[in-house]
């Protein structure tokens, strides 16, 4: 459920609002042992040390390029971690293996001494394979498509400091170039021409013209693409909880999706952006409507969802050709209701003469049942109309 919102110019950076957020969080719920978890703008000192330093708890997500992360790649070159199976999701696909995520918490804890939880994904494992075979596969043809530039009689790169740079630019682009081992070679080349004009005869003169062409040999490094392959499929966990397992603080995480649905349904459905306006202060009432709107689609799914568990029922025939869904959202709940309408016939003096009332379907009423919402809503009365 949204709690609460605040706007902010759109160039703040994330990890500069976790701060406050967590202060607000506090003095809402009047307490400071929840547990705040978030993605990995978080894991910056400031928020950490802010939120430890209260007692308060977390759970992150480290980012690639921290000092935590770069060792556990070296370690794991000589060592074996003992994973520990967490969690366990059934394949999307028939025939698919399943969806298994095992944990492994670091003998070394982060900087600011916080527990350290490696999670091991067998999805994210096929992932990064695929993701590096990608790159290498375009670091080769944009490698390939330089060496048939160098060849072409205009080529305007006259020197190996040239060429090399080149090279490096088209890795970079593709983001390769940790997995090649590149060299640049210079070739002469001998070229002849008449020294005069005229047609060539037993007597012509010729004159001997050498350049330079340079050609660039290439291979992939296998220790790289190996070293790599042994932490495929791994990311980190940062927490200052000192009694959750491991599988708990995955999990916790795990949820956070749940929570990113909301922005999801504020960026799709209710279409955020663009915003034409320019006055800051009706941005921000705009903003706040699209608040209530989101507590109010919050609101709608938990209350259906809420009614299935208390009828035991799996799912509901909600989605179109009255597939079975299982959660409900409330984009589908207001779409099936939004071609329902009453006509109210008046006269010259506007009193009412016919009223034509909504026919429910049984989908709608099974509906309506789930969320609490009785049909009378949807019958007008005299009184109401006149």
């Amino acid at each position: 459920m949204p709690l609460s919102y605040r706007v902010a110019s759109g160039n703040t950076s994330d990890d500069t609002t976790h701060v406050e957020t967590w202060d607000q969080l506090r003095e809402l719920v009047g307490r400071v042992d929840f547990l705040y978890v978030a993605d990995g703008k978080l894991a910056n000192e400031k928020a950490l040390r802010h939120i430890d330093a209260i007692h308060g708890r977390f759970v992150t997500v480290l980012a690639n390029n921290r000092k935590e992360v770069t060792w556990f790649q070296r370690w794991i070159q000589d060592h074996a971690p003992t994973w520990n199976e967490a969690r366990r999701r059934p394949a999307r696909r028939h025939g698919d293996p399943d969806e298994v995520w095992r944990t492994f918490e670091s003998p070394l804890p982060s900087a600011a001494g916080y527990r350290v939880i490696w999670v091991h994904a067998s999805a994210k494992q096929t992932r990064d394979a695929a993701t590096r075979a990608a790159r290498i596969a375009a670091g080769e043809a944009a490698l390939e498509a330089l060496s048939v530039k160098l060849c072409g009689p205009r080529c305007r790169l006259k020197s190996v400091v040239a060429v090399e740079s080149a090279v490096e630019r088209a890795l970079e682009h593709t983001s390769a170039a940790r997995y090649f081992s590149t060299r640049v070679e210079e070739v002469p080349e001998e070229s002849f021409r008449q020294a005069k004009r005229g047609r060539p005869g037993p007597s012509t003169h010729y004159v001997k013209r050498v350049t330079s062409r340079f050609m660039v040999s290439l291979s992939v490094r296998s220790d790289i693409v190996s070293a790599e392959a042994k932490s495929d499929r791994t990311f980190a966990l940062v927490t200052n909880d000192r009694v959750m397992t491991p599988a708990e603080v995955l999990n916790t995480y795990k949820y956070q999706p749940n929570l990113e649905r909301r922005h999801a349904q504020l960026k799709g459905h209710q279409l955020v952006a663009p915003v034409f306006l320019k006055d800051p202060v009706r941005i921000e009432g705009l903003l706040c409507c699209h608040f209530f709107a989101l507590v109010i689609q919050a609101l709608i799914e938990r209350e259906i969802r809420a009614g299935m568990k208390t009828a035991k029922r799996a799912s509901i025939p909600l989605y179109p050709e009255l597939r079975d869904c299982c959660a409900p959202s409330a984009e589908r709940v207001l779409e099936i209701f939004a071609h329902v309408t009453r006509h109210v016939l008046r006269d010259s003096e506007g009193t009412v003469v016919r009223v034509d009332e909504p026919t429910l379907t049984p989908h709608q009423l099974q509906v309506l049942e789930l969320l609490g919402v009785s049909t009378s809503v949807y019958t007008a009365t005299e009184s109401a109309l006149s």
